[in-house]
């Protein structure tokens, strides 16, 4: 039954490409302490029906009531996998396809029944608690079959536990239903095995608590049901009810009422250091939480958290406007008639008018603080980078660390190239050290963080004054007379001079071409516009006479040959199609 032979050739490296989730050791620990602790009660309360299974397959057919077999889990590492055996004891049901099929004549009566209700799974909680699998992860495989992966996707797939669930096998839990005896192995390769490893890789990238404890939710309905009646979709599978409730409303309902207890503590503290308040601390906790959640509740009902945070505009705050306000009202109602009603009713305070227990200026400062704090938790990433890069700034960042760019040109084109040299993976090899443009009215102003800091006349000295090692040349919509004479000054330069291509021209390129005019006969259509291909070969030329002038010839062939490609895939201009003035 055992395979000890198990040692196979695997790479598990990753594509330097391949982005994994960073993963924290309370996430992990807190995982492995789930496994533990269900795997441990399920054992327990499910030792009958463990007893009573065993002794069905020793009854069906002679032989083991636990099959014992070859994985490989984590890392490469191997480990038998228990199952309640559903295949005859006898050769050929090892030495056979390790893919099975729904007619695969080496399964038994009762095996059929186990494996067609996912029983013969069960004794993995053993597994599971040892430490080899997990409750939701990747299907472990044979080691043979491990072979048959890609070697760009083994190494990831590789890199957690193995559970004993997984979207994968959600979908795909009647596979041998799919296969036949005759084209068994290649069905599996060819049509099943590759989705699975997709669905598996989406697992390992995305895969959270909440995100396992929605495969198995799924896991449990899918079950009973046959596969027709019930199959669920990706999207339900990686973002179902418990993920979604958790990210969208129970996260930042906590986060908001946290928020509301720090705005109210503060504004307490304000408020004390004035004067008296005279409440109690009782009366003050209480209304202070009743508070919190009113504005936590607000935001859930206005549905504020639709709004991806992360990636959301400066527009997006004025979504949080109307849930402070409907919080304020209701506040400012409860603290003049309901809360004081129901503390007369309890007996904390005595019964008399309705009077306001608060201040009602007291509540409008709570609740502007209360604002700030929803915007900066949910900014906070961009604060930070915003401070960090104005400390940066001010203390002077060390000459060699960063290519120090110069960007001509404070407009569209200019401000994108601000922006792609700021982030991603340019964000930690250079650093921006302004705009030049000749608008006398944009002097000394900031646009997008970056500084406004001279014009065309002044490029010379800011190379030497900020050690310039790059300019970005990114204006346009000037005359051609007007681009000579900033390329030749920039030319002059010590600096490096990169031409930005442009990019608005492009784009409204694009939409004139999918204009309705263009689908009419071809006998009525008119010559297509070409001046954004001109744009583009015009600063193709200005990077040919750039190298050509610094005696680079082979930079220079390089750039011939790929402006002759680029000609070459404009068919309509050897139809004599010119714009006016070319």
């Amino acid at each position: 039954m055992s395979n000890k032979n198990l040692d196979i050739p695997l790479n598990l490296e990753l594509p330097r490409d391949t982005v994994m989730p960073r993963r924290s050791k309370i996430g992990d620990l807190f995982k492995r302490f789930f496994d533990l602790t269900v795997a441990a009660l399920g054992m327990v309360l499910l030792a009958p029906l463990f007893f009573y299974l065993c002794l069905r397959v020793k009854r069906d057919s002679p032989g083991p009531a636990i099959y014992r077999g070859p994985r490989v889990g984590k890392d490469g590492k191997r480990f038998y996998i228990h199952k309640f055996r559903t295949m005859y004891e006898r050769p050929d049901s090892y030495q056979g396809n390790p893919i099975t099929s729904h007619d695969d004549p080496r399964i038994t009566p009762f095996g059929r029944w186990l494996r067609k209700t996912k029983l013969n799974e069960l004794p993995q909680l053993w597994n599971v608690f040892v430490g080899e699998m997990s409750l939701v992860g990747p299907r472990p495989e044979d080691p043979e079959m491990i072979k048959q992966w890609p070697e760009d996707v083994r190494g990831e797939v590789l890199s957690v536990k193995p559970g004993i669930t997984s979207p994968a096998s959600i979908l795909y839990r009647h596979e041998e239903s799919l296969l036949s005896m005759g084209e068994v192995m290649t069905t599996y390769l060819n049509d099943i095995l590759p989705s699975k490893l997709r669905l598996d890789q989406l697992y390992v990238r995305h895969r959270s608590f909440w995100g396992d404890v929605d495969i198995l939710f799924w896991t449990l309905m899918a079950l009973p049901a046959s596969p027709k009646t019930f199959q669920p979709g990706e999207k339900k599978l990686f973002l179902g009810p418990f993920s979604s409730l958790m990210r969208h409303y129970i996260n930042w309902f906590l986060i908001d009422a946290l928020t509301t207890l720090s705005a109210m503590a503060l504004t307490g503290l304000i408020w004390r250091s004035l004067g008296p308040l005279n409440i109690g601390w009782p009366i003050a906790i209480s209304i202070a939480l009743m508070f919190s959640l009113v504005f936590s509740l607000s935001n859930v009902i206005l549905n504020v958290h639709r709004i991806n945070w992360k990636r959301a505009s400066a527009a997006d705050a004025l979504d949080l406007i109307p849930g402070v306000i409907v919080a304020t009202i209701l506040c400012l109602a409860g603290n003049s008639f309901v809360f004081h009603q129901l503390f007369s009713a309890v007996g904390i305070i005595p019964a008399r008018a309705s009077n306001p227990l608060l201040p009602p200026t007291m509540i409008g400062m709570a609740a502007s603080l209360a604002y700030v704090g929803f915007l900066a938790v949910r900014y906070r990433e961009r604060l930070l980078t915003g401070l960090a890069k104005r400390w940066i700034a001010l203390r002077g960042a060390k000459k060699g660390i960063y290519e120090r760019v110069l960007i001509i040109g404070s407009g569209e084109t200019g401000q994108f190239a601000a922006w792609l040299l700021g982030n991603g993976r340019f964000a930690n090899a250079f650093r921006v050290m302004g705009f030049v443009d000749d608008s006398i009215f944009l002097q000394g102003t900031r646009i997008q963080g970056i500084n406004v800091i001279g014009q065309r006349n002044d490029i010379p000295s800011l190379v030497r004054k900020y050690d310039i090692g790059m300019i970005v040349f990114a204006i346009h919509n000037i005359s051609k007379k007007e681009r000579s004479q900033i390329l030749e000054i920039c030319r002059k330069t010590q600096a490096r001079l990169v031409i930005f291509p442009d990019i608005s021209a492009a784009i409204s390129g694009i939409t004139r071409i999918g204009d309705k005019k263009f689908d009419q006969p071809p006998e009525n259509r008119a010559l297509p516009d070409t001046s954004d291909f001109f744009v583009d070969l015009e600063t193709r030329l200005d990077q040919l006479e750039e190298s050509a002038q610094k005696g680079n010839l082979k930079e220079t062939l390089a750039q011939i040959q790929a402006l002759r490609a680029h000609l070459q895939g404009k068919p309509h201009l050897s139809a004599g199609c010119r714009p006016k003035g070319t």
